[in-house]
């Protein structure tokens, strides 16, 4: 302790209520800031977000082709969009019947559009989920692996050519 000259105590430094406030109020600030400093522009997000949503979109067209036991065609339209549509047969891509999906108001298919400056790194190829699940083309021939990458995101998803499974 510092003695002033009447010899009496001097306080110096702070409490320990004030060093708490403080780490708390950076804590606070380094869980807004660290985010947005690190990915400036977002697109890492969103690409995220958007590789979420055609891996739950996937996944769902496979599910609801083995609930209803009919063809679900998956049919990405450019670099930024897929469609699920439902059919009566394999063989046809562009469908009679629309499945009604998630995020869907109409009987129009579901689908999922990527915000501007997200986009699959490559145009993915179309095929469908048959009856039992597996991923065919447009001819009900089963298809190879289906890789589908979204630029900016880490993972690839991944179509299982049997089993349909679909994962990243």
């Amino acid at each position: 302790m510092l003695w002033s000259q009447r010899q009496e105590p001097c306080q110096s430094g702070f409490t320990i209520l004030e060093l708490i406030a403080v780490i708390a109020i950076l804590g606070v600030l380094s869980v807004i800031i660290m985010p947005t400093a690190s990915n400036v522009s977002g697109k890492a997000f969103y690409a995220r977000g958007f590789h979420d949503e055609t891996l739950a979109l996937l996944r769902f067209g496979q599910k609801a082709a083995i609930a209803q036991r009919r063809a679900v065609c998956v049919n990405f339209s450019g670099k930024t969009s897929v469609t699920l549509k439902g059919a009566v047969t394999a063989a046809t891509l562009y469908c009679e019947h629309d499945l009604q999906g998630p995020k869907s108001g109409s009987n129009t298919g579901a689908s999922i559009t990527a915000m501007s400056g997200v986009a699959y790194t490559t145009t993915p190829q179309n095929f469908n989920f048959d009856g039992l699940g597996q991923p065919v083309d447009a001819l009900g021939a089963l298809v190879g692996i289906q890789t589908i990458q979204v630029g900016n995101a880490a993972k690839m998803i991944t179509v299982e050519p049997v089993t349909g499974y679909t994962h990243d």
